[in-house]
């Protein structure tokens, strides 16, 4: 089959048939076929069944519409497309995702077609065809037919084969300060809010956002005066894993790294720094890991925080690292994202667990521990205006992007972002916060931003319950689950999110990256 050639095939009346007059053979394997890398094409006669569309990275919009629905993506807003999904492929025309896709046929039964490796694979289909192609020289593929959660774990049993098992022990709860103080946060408040854990089992305690001088220089701000290893060593005597926030392949445009270092930077054809996204009130670059010297400094920085003590660092805005742009080397970019991870492991050794945020999710497994699979969820269920973005924060986007992707539990642990106990500081309901613990509990990946003195007694009574609690998990239908002894189905919360998106149109779209 030439380079350019499509592999043909199609579903007839539920049965998948292969076109005799390709010379490529499939091979059956258990659960499916494995399909030789290349274009694919699958016509079908399903006409506007669901299709399950795959997002490129953490926040990118991902879940089963109708094709009858306007594409799953965001609408209305380049920024944000650059940032939280592949705007480089991104088509508002056509049902299109990341790495895999799958159709729901008449019978309940599933048609999967994904990625075995990188290359940047997009899967997409219309009412009579799924296809799928490579940015660059891609890998084979799978092609599944079957119970729906049979079909989605032999994916991820390929994938494991193919791209590893992360090697980090499991975070099972976790206290983060980001949804309680955001950026302002001082060693004296980190301290008082450590202390007052109390007994409280949380494997990590993490300090997010506001400890650096500035995002792309990694060095402790003058708002913690001991430094980060003292923190470490506070976190480290009450008995948790010590966590630190890092964005490590961007650089806002007044940090010394741009400033002393600009060859470092991803560039765009016309030869300027490529902008990478926007945030922090300003745009940001992209650091070029291909770079020997911005890689050594990476080194460096990494090298110096895990001998600090940190054992547990959530990587941000990775998504950075897999942007098209001008390298120092010419290589496919989702290469260059997963040769940065690995380099990263290298560094921080395998007992440093990575959580990966707003990141590439295929390219990442076997190196990242853990992942968020959602937009943040902040303290709001919907903020106005959004139902344009399913990426934006908010608890329903997060949940419902979080259940999408539990299929993922087989590749690294899922992070569906914090649950909230708190009453203040939130305009959650009661049955809100309920869901968002819920989604929690299903997903095995526990954490919260709640300070305790933000708690009433009951509230913290709920949440040293939530920490403690151990109950098996199964999954008894798409959007249900058994959790110990209770049914949880959050159908509601899916149809909930996909009011007022039905029938989305683009406009005002800018170009991406353009500046504002």
């Amino acid at each position: 089959m030439t380079a350019d050639a499509t592999l043909r095939l199609r579903l007839v009346e539920n049965k998948l048939r292969f076109d005799d007059e390709t010379a490529i053979a499939a091979t059956a394997i258990d659960g499916g076929w494995i399909l030789p890398a290349g274009p694919v094409s699958v016509t079908h006669d399903l006409g506007s069944c669901a299709f399950y569309r795959h997002g490129w990275n953490s926040w990118s919009p991902t879940g089963w519409a109708p094709l009858t629905d306007s594409p799953m993506r965001i609408y209305g807003d380049a920024p944000r497309l650059l940032t939280a999904d592949d705007a480089a492929t991104d088509r508002p025309d056509r049902h299109e995702g990341s790495g895999l896709g799958a159709l729901e046929l008449p019978d309940g039964r599933v048609l999967l077609l994904g990625a075995l490796g990188l290359g940047t694979p997009r899967v997409g289909a219309s009412p009579d065809e799924l296809w799928a192609t490579f940015e660059s020289q891609g890998s084979e593929w799978f092609l599944g037919l079957g119970d729906e959660a049979v079909v989605f774990a032999r994916y991820a049993e390929l994938l494991r084969e193919r791209l590893g098992t992360p090697p980090a022990e499991r975070v099972d709860t976790l206290w983060c300060s980001w949804y309680s103080f955001f950026e302002d946060i001082d060693e004296t408040l980190v301290n008082k809010t450590i202390d007052d854990l109390g007994d409280l089992p949380f494997d990590v305690v993490q300090l997010d956002d506001g400890w650096e001088r500035i995002v792309g220089d990694w060095t402790a701000n003058e708002r913690f005066p001991s430094g980060m290893a003292a923190l470490a060593e506070r976190i480290t005597a009450r008995g948790s894993r010590p966590g630190l926030w890092l964005a490590p392949f961007i650089c806002l445009p007044d940090s010394a790294i741009v400033r002393d270092h600009p060859d470092w930077l991803v560039h765009a054809a016309s030869g300027e720094p490529l902008v990478a996204g926007y945030n922090w009130d300003s745009h940001y670059y992209a650091l070029d890991t291909t770079h020997p010297a911005a890689a050594e400094h990476l080194d460096r920085v990494f090298a110096e925080l895990v001998g600090f003590g940190f054992r547990y660092l959530k990587l941000d805005f990775l998504y950075a690292g897999g942007l098209p742009g001008v390298r120092h080397l010419d290589l496919p970019r989702e290469q260059v994202y997963r040769d940065a991870l690995l380099r990263i492991r290298r560094v921080v050794g395998d007992d440093v667990y990575l959580l990966g945020c707003g990141a590439p999710l295929l390219p990442s497994v076997g190196v990242l521990d853990g992942v968020r699979v959602g937009p943040d969820t902040a303290s709001d269920w919907v903020r106005p205006g959004t139902v344009e973005d399913p990426s934006h924060e908010g608890g329903l986007n997060g949940l419902t992007a979080s259940v999408e992707r539990l299929w993922m539990r087989d590749l690294f642990q899922v992070d569906p972002d914090v649950a909230f106990f708190r009453s203040a500081h939130t305009t959650l309901t009661p049955e809100q916060r309920e869901a968002l613990q819920l989604i929690a509990r299903v997903s095995g990946f526990r954490s919260t931003s709640d300070p305790i003195d933000w708690l009433s007694a009951d509230e913290a009574d709920s949440l040293r319950v939530f920490l403690v609690r151990s109950e098996e998990v199964r999954r008894i239908g798409r959007y249900r689950y058994e959790v110990g002894d209770e049914v949880v189905d959050f159908t509601p919360f899916v149809r909930e999110v996909r009011t007022g998106r039905e029938h989305l149109r683009e406009t005002n779209l800018v170009a991406p990256g353009a500046s504002e």
